[in-house]
């Protein structure tokens, strides 16, 4: 592993400020000065002069609606701007401005790769209410998977909770995925929650609102992902 990226997983640094620090001289690698491009594994000795790595947090947050994940424009806010974290915590994924529920947020750079690629097949699931009286070829359709431009989702499970709301448990993330298979077969999305990230709940959160990730619910969640604290 470049130990830029190195330094960005393990709390040091972002990855533009952790080449900074190596051009600096302040990185060393086993007592001895590291260089950009340098390569490191985990059983490297790893310092940064005048830096102590930060600890790692992990968040489970309640993203309300009209907040924007990331990439704010104009006069939009993001999480960053409502939420009083550190900069260094990042959320994993994304909900769309129109959707509320659980973001999870670290400055563990390890999770996001592990949390979010498609082969890993990790559980997301949703509360969708929709336009219109839910019939069970729909609900066929969305558990088997609907062609979006010519790609298909991956197979759902898919729960109806109500004549216009169903819970669906997806193991991929395209971009706004649920709302776009919902258009594909005629139905149009009122609302959409998430409230589940793998073993991870949104409980009783409240809109805006954010707690630690800790205990033996980190303990599992980390395990899920092959990591360690």
């Amino acid at each position: 592993m470049r130990i830029n990226k190195y330094l960005s997983q393990h709390g040091y640094a972002s990855r533009r400020r952790a080449d900074e620090l190596i051009e600096e001289g302040r990185v060393f690698i086993n007592g001895k000065k590291a260089e950009l491009g340098s390569k490191v594994s985990e059983n490297d000795e790893v310092k940064v002069d005048g830096i102590e790595k930060e600890e790692k947090t992990y968040i489970a947050y309640f993203k309300p609606t009209g907040i924007v994940t990331v990439g704010a424009q104009e006069d939009e806010k993001e999480i960053k701007d409502v939420l009083d974290v550190s900069d260094k915590i990042f959320p994993v994924g994304r909900l769309d401005k129109a959707s509320h529920g659980l973001i999870i947020l670290t400055n563990d750079g390890r999770v996001t790769q592990r949390l979010l690629h498609p082969d890993k097949r990790h559980e997301k699931e949703y509360s969708v209410i929709v336009n219109q009286k839910i019939t069970h070829t729909f609900l066929t359709q969305m558990s088997l998977g609907v062609d979006i431009k010519g790609a298909r989702t991956k197979p759902a499970k898919v729960r109806r909770t109500s004549n216009t709301s169903f819970d669906i448990v997806l193991t991929e993330g395209k971009n706004r995925q649920i709302r776009r298979m919902c258009t594909a077969l005629g139905y149009e999305v009122r609302d959409l929650q998430r409230f589940r990230v793998g073993n991870i709940l949104l409980g009783k959160l409240k809109a805006g609102s954010y707690r630690i990730i800790k205990g033996q619910e980190l303990k599992d969640f980390l395990n899920s992902l092959d990591l360690d604290k």
